[in-house]
């Protein structure tokens, strides 16, 4: 059966205009960080696809090392393009990264052009494009001269390999030296893509003001703290989570009384608002307009229903707020 978009997608997203540039990227973006591998069922990523699209989520964010095993991701993404989303192609944002370890030896890691550039050759191939609409460089390379990694970045925009550019994991210093390097190769950067949730604010401390005073958007990843900010974890640590897995960025240990606590007073707080944890966990990233789209992930439909409905009440009055601080301290 042919996929057929919902004709009323564009009619409830919001969508953010990234930093001073011409992009407008949905409120809410899907991420394909876990759950869309090899390993995983395709049909089930599938229909997360379809119904994200059908949300009026456009925009679809992957890396050359998402799966498992690497490279899957892409290449479950690109079935989906080629079965369903191919009529929808100009309709849509699609990202890669790279930056971390891809292939054995000297140049499928870090920031080097030779690397950057034969990724993101391999990334299209995987997916079926001709080109991505963004292209980061995952993390910053020690190693390698920072103009080197962002002359690889201006260069794959103008062999028109790629629309924009972004960077990740970079900071606030960081992302002003490839802000001004940039800027004098011309090729603006676009975004940055930080971790940034309740649980973890750093990005407050500086690097949201070198992008506002820049004119550069944000997407935030890990915006829930891979699960911590959801009603999962309100009672203790279910069997099928992230933190019961010994190969989870979440770990058992780091879900303490005093952690569940306080998951325990936000959640009274979000249905106070008649929201769930995660809807107004989503919500006070979104607040104040300082970020320009927040990624989530899913493994079911439900989630990307439920996370969207966040856009619903973005609202807060400096009570909540108030009361989100005492709680988080």
């Amino acid at each position: 059966m042919v996929f057929q978009a919902a004709e009323n997608r564009y009619e409830s997203m919001k969508y953010n205009r990234s930093g001073r540039s011409g992009l407008q990227l949905p409120a809410v973006s899907l991420g394909l960080w876990h759950n869309f591998g090899g390993v995983d069922p395709f049909e089930n990523g599938r229909a997360m696809l379809r119904k994200a699209f059908d949300l009026g989520i456009t925009h679809f964010d992957l890396a050359n090392n998402y799966g498992p095993p690497a490279g899957s991701a892409e290449e479950m993404f690109g079935q989906v393009l080629k079965k369903d989303f191919a009529p929808y192609r100009d309709e849509m944002v699609i990202s890669t990264k790279a930056g971390y370890y891809m292939w054995p030896g000297p140049y499928g890691d870090w920031g080097s052009r030779k690397y950057l550039i034969s990724s993101l050759d391999q990334s299209l191939k995987r997916m079926g494009l001709d080109y991505v609409d963004i292209f980061y460089s995952h993390r910053p390379d020690p190693n390698t001269p920072l103009e080197e990694t962002m002359a690889a970045l201006d260069a794959v925009v103008r062999q028109g390999k790629a629309l924009y550019v972004g960077i990740s994991n970079y900071s606030a210093e960081q992302t002003a030296q490839a802000i001004e390097i940039l800027n004098r190769l011309g090729t603006p950067l676009l975004i940055n893509q930080p971790d940034y949730s309740m649980f973890n604010r750093w990005i407050e401390d500086g690097l949201q003001d070198v992008l506002e005073e820049n004119g550069v958007g944000s997407i935030v990843f890990s915006p829930l703290e891979q699960g911590l900010l959801t009603n999962k974890y309100l009672t203790g640590i279910p069997a099928d989570s992230r933190a019961a897995k010994p190969t989870g960025f979440l770990q058992e240990n780091e879900i303490t009384p005093e952690v569940v606590a306080r998951v325990q007073k936000l959640n009274e707080l979000a249905a106070e608002r008649g929201q769930s944890l995660s809807q107004m966990a989503l919500a006070w990233v979104l607040r104040g307009g300082k970020v320009t789209s927040v990624l989530i992930g899913a493994s079911k439909v439900g989630q990307i229903e439920e996370n969207v409905a966040a856009l619903n009440n973005l609202e807060f009055t400096q009570d909540e707020l108030n009361r989100i601080d005492e709680i988080l301290k």
